[in-house]
């Protein structure tokens, strides 16, 4: 298992499928391929799990560190994190698995 899907197993990324929005498309011609989002997810795991900087991505993500950056900014500016916050929540509440006593 690579560290991708170790950040990012397949059930979280199924969920930030759902609740991140369409990537923009582009005109057909120059320019590079967009880097893949569930990579870029990983790199921002990476980040805030590790308290590694930016500017110290390890290039194993595939992204540059202004790339990955750029991202978490714009699905902030698109509130994915509050929505996968409550998808999350909402999933472990049907399956009875969070326990609202501790709030």
């Amino acid at each position: 298992m690579d560290i991708v899907e170790r950040l990012v197993p397949d059930g979280l990324w199924e969920i930030f499928e759902d609740v991140a929005p369409e990537p923009p498309v582009r005109v057909q011609g120059g320019g590079r391929r967009r880097c893949d989002d569930r990579a870029v997810l990983a790199a921002i795991v990476f980040v805030a799990t590790s308290g590694c900087a930016w500017r110290q991505l390890p290039p194993v993500f595939g992204a540059s560190w202004q790339t990955v950056h750029r991202r978490f900014t714009d699905w902030s500016r698109a509130r994915v994190w509050a929505k996968l916050h409550r998808v999350v929540l909402d999933r472990l509440g049907a399956n009875g698995e969070l326990d609202w006593s501790r709030c």
